[in-house]
């Protein structure tokens, strides 16, 4: 069975502007896919520069994965998210591009399941 998924599309630097907040979700079995305008530095998509964190900013078991042809970044988690937490999608100003550019802001996206 595939995996629901959500595409985050950064046209502009500053992406929080486009994407929506608190969204909810009816599966804990969720693949977060993030598509970037630019390729980024491989070495800048990691789980401390994006990371999925529980309401108590505890960062969760992910799985990340960068796909240098479409510019996207896949985090799978690592166990199914619970009903009762509200989630954190987090992408710091760390995520950079293969040209050394940085985004502008952090980027944060609340998110549960019921």
């Amino acid at each position: 069975m595939a995996k629901k998924f959500l595409n985050i599309q950064s046209t502009t630097p500053n992406a929080a502007g486009i994407v929506k907040q608190d969204l909810k979700f009816k599966t804990g079995d969720f693949l977060w896919k993030v598509k970037f305008n630019i390729p980024l530095d491989p070495s800048t998509v990691n789980a401390t520069n994006m990371y999925v964190a529980n309401s108590n900013n505890v960062p969760l078991k992910t799985s990340i994965r960068y796909d240098s042809v479409n510019n996207q970044i896949e985090i799978e988690p690592g166990e199914p998210y619970s009903t009762t937490e509200s989630y954190y999608l987090n992408i710091t100003t760390n995520v950079a591009s293969r040209s050394g550019q940085r985004l502008k802001e952090p980027i944060q996206v609340q998110f549960q399941f019921y």
